[in-house]
Protein backbone atom coordinates (compact mmCIF):
# COMPACT_ATOMS: atom_id res chain seq x y z
CA UNK A 1 0.00 0.00 0.00
CA UNK A 2 1.39 3.30 -0.67
CA UNK A 3 0.67 6.74 0.10
CA UNK A 4 -1.50 7.81 -2.75
CA UNK A 5 -3.87 4.60 -2.40
CA UNK A 6 -5.19 5.40 1.17
CA UNK A 7 -8.75 6.39 1.12
CA UNK A 8 -10.82 7.67 4.80
CA UNK A 9 -13.05 5.39 5.72
CA UNK A 10 -16.31 7.84 6.33
CA UNK A 11 -16.74 10.31 3.44
CA UNK A 12 -16.04 14.02 4.53
CA UNK A 13 -18.79 15.86 5.48
CA UNK A 14 -19.25 19.17 3.86
CA UNK A 15 -21.88 22.17 5.44
CA UNK A 16 -24.80 22.50 3.32
CA UNK A 17 -23.99 26.14 1.15
CA UNK A 18 -27.09 28.34 1.75
CA UNK A 19 -28.67 31.28 -0.19
CA UNK A 20 -27.37 30.27 -3.41
CA UNK A 21 -30.63 29.86 -5.10
CA UNK A 22 -32.85 26.94 -4.31
CA UNK A 23 -34.62 26.56 -1.80
CA UNK A 24 -33.08 28.20 0.84
CA UNK A 25 -32.84 31.60 -1.31
CA UNK A 26 -33.77 35.07 0.08
CA UNK A 27 -32.63 35.78 3.26
CA UNK A 28 -31.43 32.22 3.55
CA UNK A 29 -32.60 31.38 7.01
CA UNK A 30 -30.79 34.62 8.75
CA UNK A 31 -34.16 36.53 9.34
CA UNK A 32 -33.72 40.65 8.11
CA UNK A 33 -31.00 42.85 8.43
CA UNK A 34 -28.89 43.21 11.00
CA UNK A 35 -25.48 42.40 12.77
CA UNK A 36 -26.71 38.38 12.97
CA UNK A 37 -27.44 38.53 9.38
CA UNK A 38 -23.72 38.61 8.50
CA UNK A 39 -21.33 36.41 7.57
CA UNK A 40 -18.53 35.96 9.89
CA UNK A 41 -20.83 36.87 13.06
CA UNK A 42 -20.36 35.39 16.75
CA UNK A 43 -21.54 37.23 19.32
CA UNK A 44 -21.49 36.09 22.77
CA UNK A 45 -24.24 35.99 25.32
CA UNK A 46 -24.68 38.74 27.47
CA UNK A 47 -24.87 36.46 30.71
CA UNK A 48 -21.55 34.98 29.35
CA UNK A 49 -20.01 38.31 28.94
CA UNK A 50 -20.66 39.39 32.58
CA UNK A 51 -19.38 36.43 34.22
CA UNK A 52 -16.22 36.84 32.07
CA UNK A 53 -15.64 40.46 33.49
CA UNK A 54 -16.89 39.45 37.42
CA UNK A 55 -13.52 38.36 38.26
CA UNK A 56 -11.25 41.24 36.88
CA UNK A 57 -14.21 43.47 38.50
CA UNK A 58 -13.06 42.20 41.86
CA UNK A 59 -9.21 42.46 41.45
CA UNK A 60 -8.22 38.93 41.55
CA UNK A 61 -7.69 38.16 37.89
CA UNK A 62 -8.88 35.33 36.27
CA UNK A 63 -8.50 31.99 38.91
CA UNK A 64 -9.41 33.15 42.04
CA UNK A 65 -8.68 30.16 44.37
CA UNK A 66 -5.36 30.51 42.90
CA UNK A 67 -4.34 34.17 43.49
CA UNK A 68 -6.14 34.61 46.88
CA UNK A 69 -4.66 31.70 48.47
CA UNK A 70 -1.42 31.68 47.15
CA UNK A 71 0.30 33.24 49.78
CA UNK A 72 -1.13 31.46 52.90
CA UNK A 73 1.14 29.05 54.47
CA UNK A 74 -0.48 26.07 55.75
CA UNK A 75 1.49 24.38 58.74
CA UNK A 76 2.01 20.96 58.61
CA UNK A 77 0.62 19.78 61.76
CA UNK A 78 2.69 17.11 64.70
CA UNK A 79 1.24 15.79 67.51
CA UNK A 80 2.99 15.41 71.24
CA UNK A 81 2.50 11.91 70.70
CA UNK A 82 4.84 11.86 68.00
CA UNK A 83 7.25 14.01 69.82
CA UNK A 84 7.06 11.61 72.37
CA UNK A 85 7.94 8.53 70.56
CA UNK A 86 10.72 10.03 68.43
CA UNK A 87 12.79 12.55 70.35
CA UNK A 88 14.89 11.47 73.87
CA UNK A 89 14.49 13.28 76.86
CA UNK A 90 16.48 17.06 76.71
CA UNK A 91 16.26 16.67 72.97
CA UNK A 92 15.45 19.93 71.09
CA UNK A 93 12.53 19.85 68.42
CA UNK A 94 13.07 22.32 65.38
CA UNK A 95 11.40 21.88 61.90
CA UNK A 96 15.12 20.80 60.88
CA UNK A 97 15.58 18.05 63.53
CA UNK A 98 11.89 16.65 62.50
CA UNK A 99 12.88 16.68 58.82
CA UNK A 100 16.40 14.83 60.07
CA UNK A 101 13.93 12.22 62.05
CA UNK A 102 11.55 12.05 59.35
CA UNK A 103 8.58 13.16 61.21
CA UNK A 104 7.93 15.18 58.22
CA UNK A 105 9.35 15.86 54.68
CA UNK A 106 10.90 19.18 53.08
CA UNK A 107 8.37 21.86 51.19
CA UNK A 108 10.87 22.66 48.30
CA UNK A 109 13.73 21.62 50.16
CA UNK A 110 13.30 23.68 53.01
CA UNK A 111 12.01 22.54 56.30
CA UNK A 112 7.76 23.61 56.46
CA UNK A 113 6.18 25.78 59.23
CA UNK A 114 5.64 23.79 61.87
CA UNK A 115 2.45 23.88 64.34
CA UNK A 116 2.57 21.46 67.49
CA UNK A 117 -0.69 20.10 68.42
CA UNK A 118 -1.73 18.07 71.79
CA UNK A 119 -2.84 14.87 70.84
CA UNK A 120 -1.58 12.69 73.24
CA UNK A 121 0.52 12.39 76.39
CA UNK A 122 4.09 13.49 76.70
CA UNK A 123 6.43 12.41 79.71
CA UNK A 124 9.98 13.58 78.24
CA UNK A 125 11.73 16.65 78.75
CA UNK A 126 12.03 18.39 75.48
CA UNK A 127 12.50 21.72 74.06
CA UNK A 128 10.67 23.06 71.67
CA UNK A 129 12.00 26.18 68.89
CA UNK A 130 10.83 27.44 65.87
CA UNK A 131 7.32 26.16 66.07
CA UNK A 132 4.08 26.99 66.20
CA UNK A 133 2.61 25.48 69.56
CA UNK A 134 -1.03 25.24 70.50
CA UNK A 135 -2.37 26.23 73.85
CA UNK A 136 -3.16 22.70 75.35
CA UNK A 137 0.49 21.02 74.14
CA UNK A 138 2.38 24.18 75.86
CA UNK A 139 0.99 23.12 79.01
CA UNK A 140 1.63 19.46 78.33
CA UNK A 141 5.29 20.36 77.07
CA UNK A 142 5.56 22.31 79.94
CA UNK A 143 4.19 19.92 82.45
CA UNK A 144 6.42 17.49 81.48
CA UNK A 145 9.67 19.59 82.20
CA UNK A 146 10.27 20.69 78.97
CA UNK A 147 10.43 24.25 77.39
CA UNK A 148 8.54 26.08 74.04
CA UNK A 149 10.34 29.35 72.80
Amino acid sequence: MQLHELKPITPKKTQKRIGRGGKRGKMSGRGHKGQTARAGNSTRSEMLEFIKKIPKLRGHGKNRARTVNEERVLAVPVNVAKLEAVFEAGATVTPKTLVAAGVITTVRKKAPVVKILGTGEITKKINVEGCQVSASAKTKIENAGGTVK
